[in-house]
């Protein structure tokens, strides 16, 4: 099966003439006359009106642009979206005193939040920096460890990541 090039025309059954305006590795995105933007499989039935025979990029922009994210939060300091549970998005984290005659303190969830995913995101990127860098074998299996000990002091705050995949995991010991 030869792919369709951007710019090709075709007529749906359902949707009437559109034009190829997108190609990933499964879907046609075409724009319809009557009904606007559409994806299709690549193995549906249609007309092809006019094949353009261009070169066709079959890497889509979003996995270009999630590939970039993920190479960027790799090697740099930027910090990913990490969502925080729903039932503590807007919260007030509330910090009381045993001695009654001091004020309590407030802080946003969200605040807490953020620092807590920029902790854990400082802590990736130090464990890429030990990884990649002279030191010896020893050096990088002892520091690690010490990564990883971190990490299972944090597990604490793993109530608050929407998603599993997201949260602090330790040695298991």
């Amino acid at each position: 099966m030869k792919l369709l090039g951007i710019g090709s025309r075709i007529n749906h059954d359902s949707y009437g003439f559109g034009v190829v305006t997108n190609v990933t590795a499964k879907h046609y995105w075409v724009t319809f006359q009557k009904d606007g933007l559409e994806t299709l499989d690549l193995d549906e039935e249609f007309e092809v009106i006019e094949a353009c025979e261009d070169d066709v990029d079959t890497v889509s922009f979003y996995d270009v642009e999630k590939s970039l994210r993920e190479i960027l939060e790799r090697f740099s300091d930027v910090t990913q979206i990490v969502p925080l549970a729903d039932k503590y998005k807007n919260g007030t984290m509330v910090l009381k005193p045993a001695d009654s005659n001091l004020s309590v303190k407030e802080i946003p969830i969200n605040t807490f939040w953020h620092k807590i995913v920029m902790l854990r995101d400082r802590l990736r990127v130090m464990e890429q920096k030990i990884n990649s860098s002279d030191l010896d074998d020893q050096a990088k299996v002892d520091l690690q460890q010490y990564i990883t000990r971190i990490y299972g002091s944090l597990t604490t705050f793993n109530v608050l990541f929407a998603s599993k995949e997201q949260q602090f995991k330790g040695s298991g010991k």
